[in-house]
């Protein structure tokens, strides 16, 4: 289990020469070799920097991995990994997860040869029923965005690696704190490290950890050769958001809970998604986060209160000490095509809030003045 200390104290204590608590932030693009042959193990910030290194140390660290990479966006990360895969290859990918996923996958690489099957992953009979003899991979959200549904990681890792397949999970909505995919058999996490783990909304950051010495160097190879890599400004960001992750994790938990508790309560409101940990198989993760969807009774409903709220801010994304409100139909998951899209449950009733770290009864409030009538 990752503490507050290992938050606090992981990957960098201080530096060795001044003495600093804080890595530095090197923003040279190049590094002066001592002579030739000879290298400080660092040449081109592209290729490797010392402030993305202390921060992919950092992830490998709290994830229980042997390698992290640090990438420009979750997006960038997420890419790097399908280069792992050939032409004519299958992965299966939960139905419900981010819609920039899909388009990626759907959008781009589908017209390289790749094959993708949209599963309810939730349900492992269908996941059983999409395998192909060329299947290589299973890729999934848990909980899910924006339905909350759970995967049994334990589950899934066994069905695919029977046929000698790859389980990637995207580990964003729980991060290291309150979940380690790879300690119930998951091959490689990424994140979207935008979200909790940066926790400011401040940087555009994605982030991947693995233990398999085998493709470590291809993944190395596709984030230099692209040139995906986090800037090392970025990467201080990062880090900095990780010294209060798990303080932050209990306090969006916090909110997260009172949220679903009075939305449940109210007239409006038909059904409430929130993924509190408590049923998760195999104690897979240790609680919930800030992520509350809803949905309306009446759709009608959704415009008047993104109008309405104050501070709960009416953008994109979610993790941050602000509380979010988002419209996935149109937003998040706009680029999933519509048939997908309500048959994961992404209706036009549907509200996603990712609660701050502000009071839960401000939070409260002004979502209760919203809904007013």
């Amino acid at each position: 289990m990752i503490s507050s200390t290992t938050c606090v104290h992981n990957g960098f204590d201080f530096d060795p020469v001044t003495g600093s608590i804080t890595a530095p932030i090197f923003t040279s693009a190049t590094f002066r070799h001592p002579a030739l042959g000879v290298s400080t193990g660092f040449d081109y910030t592209r290729a490797i920097n010392p402030t993305r290194s202390v921060l992919e140390e950092a992830i490998a660290q709290l994830e229980g991995a042997k390698h992290g990479l640090a990438f420009a966006s979750g997006m960038g990360a997420i890419s790097t990994v399908i280069k792992l895969f050939n032409p004519g290859d299958h992965l299966i990918v939960g139905e419900d997860l981010y819609g920039g996923t899909y388009r990626l996958f759907n959008g781009y690489y589908e017209r390289y040869g790749l094959e993708f099957s949209w599963v309810d992953t939730s349900n492992l009979a269908l996941v059983e029923a999409a395998i192909k003899p060329n299947t290589k991979a299973i890729f999934l959200e848990t909980p899910s965005n924006p339905m909350m549904k759970i995967t049994d990681i334990a589950q899934a890792a066994q069905i695919i690696h029977d046929r000698n397949g790859l389980l990637i999970v995207d580990n964003t909505f729980l991060t290291p704190y309150l979940q380690n995919p790879m300690e119930h058999g998951a091959d490689i996490v990424v994140h979207s490290a935008s979200k909790y783990l940066c926790g400011h909304n401040d940087a555009i950051a994605g982030l991947v950890a693995h233990s398999n010495d085998s493709f470590a160097k291809t993944l190395r190879d596709a984030q230099m050769s692209e040139g995906a890599s986090l800037s090392p400004f970025d990467s201080f960001l990062v880090l900095r958001g990780i010294k209060t992750l798990a303080l932050r994790m209990k306090k969006h938990e916090e909110n997260g809970r009172a949220l679903a508790e009075w939305l449940r309560t109210h007239k409006k409101v038909e059904r409430v998604f929130y993924a509190d940990g408590k049923h998760a198989p195999h104690n897979q993760s240790r609680g919930g986060n800030g992520m509350v969807s809803f949905y309306l009774k009446d759709a009608a409903d959704a415009p008047k209160i993104l109008e309405r709220v104050k501070m709960i801010l009416f953008a994109e994304s979610l993790g941050g000490v602000e509380s979010l409100i988002t419209y996935p139909l149109v937003q998040t998951h706009g680029a999933i095509p519509e048939a997908i899209r309500i048959s994961s449950g992404v209706t036009d009733r549907l509200l996603r809030l990712s609660c701050g770290i502000e009071d839960a009864a401000d939070i409260i409030a002004d979502l209760d003045n919203a809904l007013k009538d």
